[in-house]
């Protein structure tokens, strides 16, 4: 009974039994994810919480299980039990809080809260990466380094989980992986913990793949992840080299290189990280022509290639070479899909335009740094004449306070030239022009314009003050209580008195 081809046969057959079963009450009770014309392209709704099924299969065996081997066991010592059953309490959490976002839907931090409670879980029960390699020793690093691969592991499934048959068929191939890799470690406890979920893994891909008539749901993804990022740790407790580690990142490869180029995708487009898009490996595939089951196919297909290099690892014989067949492999991959993303970033470091632009952004800190200290017109004015060509303009024109400035470089081409007017108020403002093509900083053109305005601006009672000052005599204690608004009644009525006899515009403002 302890065979694992055994318990993945048994557990295939609940599953193939099951899953109708569960497909019909989940289309009784509503349960059923509808066509949106955007994401959801399938035609009709179609059940969601295929999890349920997975998970009655594995019970049912597991109940088989223990009735067969119960006078062996001592369930009075939970720590003595085999970790299939240690691991209990953890994937009860994560199959619930999965099963929760399928039903009610929950939001981004409610999930990863569920995921990490299950993850300590597992952790306390002795899912535990406790070193890198012989005698390196994690320490405490080992809690969080434990709970952050679980947690990867875990949404890494449930990203891929966008194409029929796709979370199935690589957590399948994937389960098979570790078992053999554990026979071959002789670690049969894990063999047999894994044997089961590939069996109803490969009982519900029969319903699953294209077109499916059942999806796996939250629940299902959620917990296939988290069983194989627990089943990835088992498998690396034993290993005696750094090397070997790398084992359970090989077999994972798929979800978790998908995991990760979408959290990079994301950050380099300033955008939500638990944002959906159709930027996953399966959509550029399809972008590229292939159907829903030729992109599976070929995705399993790379799985299969990294499932042979992870067992050349797990079996400490080629671990380096496997390692670098593998990066190979991947990076030839993730060049083929073509991510605008990528590219665009590789042309900037090799052109040396992430440096220029940088280095604009340094000139622009330090243009409103300087900025921000000056104290009358005229030193904004020597300010920005100092800089405006640096960033790409070819003439500069400002209104402020009574005063008006115009610097040029004495290039006029009208053809190719551009103009940028930023007001102040009703009557100050800055212009600016400059000429398309010219070697400049225009990429921070926006930025330089909103500190000009946003600066200056919140100087502008101060320059109108000091200019009402010079026109009408105002005392300099008049003058710096007015400026930083200090003012009373008694300098209100002077300055209204000066005002009456001389109504220059700019007092004009001021007296608004």
């Amino acid at each position: 009974m302890y065979s694992p081809l055994l318990l993945g046969v048994i557990t295939c057959i609940f599953a193939l039994v099951l899953t109708p079963i569960v497909r019909r009450a989940s289309i009784s009770f509503g349960f059923v994810d509808r066509p949106d014309e955007n994401r959801k392209l399938h035609k009709t709704p179609i059940p969601r919480v295929g999890g349920v099924a997975i998970l009655l299969a594995l019970l049912c065996t597991r109940g088989v299980l223990y009735m067969v081997a119960r006078p062996s066991i001592d369930v009075t010592d939970w720590s003595a039990l085999p970790i299939a059953y240690r691991l209990i309490p953890a994937a009860a959490v994560i199959f619930l809080t999965g099963l929760l976002d399928d039903l009610v839907g929950l939001r981004p931090w409610q999930k990863l809260i569920g995921q990490i409670t299950a993850s300590l879980l597992a952790y306390f029960w002795g899912v535990q990466i406790q070193a890198a390699g012989a005698g390196i020793s994690l320490h405490w690093w080992s809690l969080p380094i434990t709970v952050a691969w679980l947690v990867l592991c875990t949404n890494a499934v449930n990203l891929i989980d966008g194409l029929d048959g796709l979370a199935t068929g690589i957590g399948f191939l994937a389960t098979l992986t570790i078992i053999a890799a554990g026979l071959m470690q002789h670690n049969d406890p894990l063999a047999i913990a894994a044997a089961p979920v590939a069996g109803a893994l490969l009982g519900f891909l029969r319903y699953n793949f294209n077109p499916a008539s059942i999806f796996l749901g939250d629940c299902g993804s959620l917990f296939i992840g988290f069983l194989l990022g627990c089943y990835g740790v088992l498998l690396t407790q034993k290993s005696p080299t750094v090397l070997s580690m790398a084992a359970p990142l090989v077999v994972l490869s798929i979800p978790l290189l998908d995991a990760c180029l979408a959290i990079i995708r994301r950050f380099l487009r300033n955008q939500p990280i638990f944002t959906a898009d159709h930027g996953h490996i399966h959509h550029r595939l399809q972008d590229r022509g292939l159907t829903v089951r030729n992109t599976a196919l070929v995705l399993y297909g790379f799985c299969i290639l990294s499932a042979f290099l992870s067992l050349l690892i797990a079996n400490y014989r080629y671990e380096l070479p496997a390692l670098a067949a593998f990066s190979v492999l991947a990076g030839l991959g993730i060049r083929s899909l073509k991510y605008i993303e990528f590219g665009t970033v590789r042309r900037m470091l090799l052109t040396g335009s992430f440096r220029k632009l940088l280095t604009s952004y340094i000139s622009l800190e330090q243009f409103a740094s300087t900025l921000a200290r000056a104290d009358t017109p005229e030193d904004c004015w020597l300010l920005i004449k100092k800089n405006y060509q640096d960033f790409g303009f070819s003439k500069v024109q400002m209104q402020l306070a009574g005063h008006r400035y115009i610097e040029s470089t004495g290039r006029n081409e009208e053809t190719k030239s551009w103009r940028l007017e930023i007001p102040i108020s009703d009557r100050d403002y800055i212009q600016l022009a400059g000429i398309s093509g010219a070697h400049s900083q225009q990429s921070v053109v926006p930025l330089f314009a909103e500190v000009l305005r946003r600066t200056i601006g919140s100087k502008l009672l101060a320059f109108h003050a000091l200019q009402a000052s010079a026109m009408l005599g105002i005392s300099d204690n008049l003058t710096m209580e007015l400026t930083e608004g200090k003012h009373n009644r008694n300098t209100t009525a002077i300055i209204k008195q000066r005002i009456t006899s001389s109504q220059t515009p700019a007092v004009q403002g001021l007296d608004r």
